[in-house]
């Protein structure tokens, strides 16, 4: 039987024509100039140096105190250093006052030491008698040396009673009094220890404690009695029953 070849490869080569035909919008597609092909995937950008402006690649006007970023993104343009970019489309002065400096980033400015901003200005600091400068970027300016406190734009003395001595304390009294004495009524009163007691340092109470085998009555210290089977508690100034003993009335009576 005879076999006509051409029409075989006709019939063969057929669909390849038609799918290439169906291809040729795609492969004819112009990349316009100043582009290139994506690195990846289909289409084209533009180059750098330029950005897409109405299907084309317009280059990209850097303003004057700018220069060019060679980014394919963003504006393509950075202000120079002391300057600030302004409507996307210029680069304007950095105007620093007097008694300030330009921030490192060159984009902002700071006040110098013993001077804060003031809109647009650097205002000198007034510092009162036995004051100084902080170093804070927030919170007061300055603040009084050791012994004085801050009353209104001033630094006060602070009046530390006699037996009294200046503290470090942010909060409450600048003063303590000294061991042997209490704060009362702004004064450093002496405490006074009755008879069979002992100064004893805390910050509640008398300021003095009984000895070992005697109890607080009234403002004084008397000898505690004890019953029988009974023994002196840990603190030494209460009593509590021995073993298999419990209090009642007054007294240790045997556990049933």
């Amino acid at each position: 039987m005879f076999v006509n070849t051409r029409l075989l490869w006709g019939a063969f080569m057929a669909p390849i024509f038609a799918l290439l035909l169906f291809a040729m919008p795609a492969l004819a597609q112009t990349v316009p100039e100043n582009a290139s092909a994506k690195s990846y995937g289909d289409g084209w950008e533009c180059n750098v140096g330029y950005r897409l402006t109405d299907e084309t690649c317009a280059a990209i006007v850097v303003p004057e105190n700018a220069y060019q970023t060679n980014r394919t993104y963003g504006p393509g343009w950075e202000c120079h250093h002391g300057f600030r970019k302004i409507n996307e489309t210029d680069c304007v002065t950095i105007v620093v006052p007097d008694s300030g400096f330009l921030d490192p980033s060159g984009e902002r400015w700071h006040c110098l030491r013993g001077f804060f901003k003031v809109d647009d200005t650097c205002q000198k600091i007034v510092l009162p008698e036995n004051g100084y400068l902080l170093d804070a970027t927030y919170g007061p300016a300055w603040a009084c040396g050791r012994g004085f406190e801050k009353v209104g734009d001033s630094c006060s003395a602070i009046a530390v009673p006699v037996n009294g001595y200046l503290n470090d304390t942010v909060y409450g009294l600048p003063w303590s009094c000294e061991r042997g004495f209490f704060e009362q009524d702004g004064l450093c009163a002496a405490v006074d220890i009755p008879e069979f007691a002992y100064f004893h340092d805390a910050a509640f109470g008398e300021g003095w404690k009984c000895q070992r085998g005697y109890e607080v009555l009234g403002e004084g210290c008397e000898a505690i009695n004890m019953p029988a089977n009974a023994h002196l508690d840990r603190s030494g100034n209460r009593w509590e029953c021995n073993r298999n003993f419990q209090k009642s009335k007054g007294l240790c009576v045997l556990r049933n």
